[in-house]
């Protein structure tokens, strides 16, 4: 069995190159959370997009962002990531800012909004996958799970404060306003980059070594070798497809079946995140009280529990309550999970292939989410949108069994390092 990392929370404290990042981070998680759900309003409202057109926006660029990025895994890998995370801000900021410039001269059109949506989410995927084998590369491992839960806490105040602003923004100016606040968020990112002191090494290239297709399927090879990593992996794909499966449903059942009003909706969108901050926020202090598989383990099956409440909402105050709890229960323990999971897989993940598992993974959700959600339409076309939301809660349900509940019990789980490799 292969020994596990081990998570702590001791010191050493974080330096000042961290919250250089995390500041870098901040501003362009708050940029993204302004723009929320910009293009897909700029699709119906500016070029008069079909229902079938803007429900494939999404889909669409995620497929053909995670087809392009496939073979960059090693591209990242083996250069110094903090250029590769500036050179993506920048190619960010200018695909965001072409669409106020083409909507200012009257020429946008449904086509750019497709390819803007693709190099948003190309960016995203190089971005995060560089992101992780940084800040593995900045921050000591015994303070990784306070770096990556703060990062998390930043990902979900942004959503919490950025999304209501976000909102007003373009009831009052517009939805090419708040993506040339989004643009620019990414140059604002890119200044809080270079600010970093460190000096990263140039990674080796054992290009003499490996083959080329090798190198990249080397990420999807990497994790599947890893028992813990390995079922992690699944664990994700399903879980997240499950939740990504809802999201549309949602919005069906509580407009056009419980009759919410379209405030109400956003207030079931908006205040769970609340949710997710207060996890983030509670897991270094969990993992240090009850230790990581606890965590991990206790977090990720309770995260899969609060979908079924939702099908006993019925229209009212009492029904958009249950909504709210559910939804801010559901984002608490994946607020927890998230920063414990992240920091699990950054330790046992070789520095090798930091850049190639984190693309890998990215690519993977990116194929699997538009996948679920499409059969979770079909299946609330064919039954219903009740039965759609319960067959989601099943399914998420029995993620938690992909959870890596033998490697725990034997300890090996937060055992050692990758020493045992």
């Amino acid at each position: 069995m292969t020994a596990a990392p081990t998570i702590t929370t001791a010191s050493p404290r974080l330096s000042s190159d961290f919250y250089r990042l995390w500041g870098a981070t901040t501003v362009s998680q708050l940029g993204s959370a302004l723009g929320a759900g910009a293009l897909p309003l700029i699709a119906i409202t500016t070029v008069h997009a079909s229902t079938w057109q803007v429900t494939a926006l999404a889909a669409v660029s995620g497929i053909a962002a995670a087809a392009i990025v496939v073979p960059l895994g090693p591209f990242v890998e083996f250069r110094r990531k903090r250029p590769v995370m500036i050179g993506t801000n920048l190619l960010s900021f200018a695909a965001l800012a072409s669409i106020p410039t083409a909507a200012w001269l009257g020429v946008l059109t449904y086509t750019q909004l497709c390819l803007v949506a693709t190099i948003s989410t190309i960016g995203t995927i190089v971005f995060n996958a560089a992101n992780s084998a940084y800040v593995k590369s900045i921050v000591p491992e015994p303070v990784r799970v306070r770096a990556n839960s703060r990062l998390e806490t930043v990902f979900w105040t942004a959503s919490t404060i950025g999304t209501p602003i976000g909102g007003a923004l373009v009831s009052i100016f517009g939805a090419t306003t708040t993506i040339l606040l989004d643009a620019i968020s990414y140059l604002g990112s890119t200044l809080g980059l270079r600010g970093i002191t460190t000096v990263e090494p140039l990674p080796e290239h054992p290009r003499h070594h490996q083959r080329r297709l090798h190198e990249i399927g080397s990420g999807w090879t990497h994790i599947l070798a890893h028992p813990v990593l390995r079922l992690l992996f699944f664990n994700g794909m399903v879980f997240g497809g499950a939740v990504m499966t809802t999201g549309p449903l949602l919005a069906l059942l509580m407009l056009r079946e419980l009759h919410f009003p379209p405030w109400q909706y956003g207030l079931a969108l908006g205040l769970p995140t609340l949710g997710g901050l207060l996890g983030s926020l509670c897991a270094p202090r969990l993992v240090a009280r009850f230790g990581v598989h606890a965590v991990l383990l206790g977090s990720g099956t309770l995260r899969t529990c609060w979908l079924a409440p939702i099908l006993v909402a019925h229209p009212g105050t009492a029904g958009l309550i249950i909504i709210i709890v559910a939804e801010s229960l559901l984002l608490f323990c994946a607020g927890i999970f998230n920063p414990v999971f992240t920091t699990y897989r950054m330790n046992a993940t070789t520095d090798d292939h930091m850049a190639r598992v984190g693309t890998a993974w990215s690519i993977s959700a990116k194929t699997v989410q538009p996948a679920f959600i499409a059969a979770g339409g079909l299946l609330a076309a064919a039954t219903g949108i009740r039965l759609a939301i319960a067959a989601a809660a099943v399914v998420l349900l029995a993620s938690s069994l992909l959870l890596p509940w033998k490697q725990a019990e034997r300890d090996t789980f937060v055992a050692n390092a990758i020493r045992g490799h």
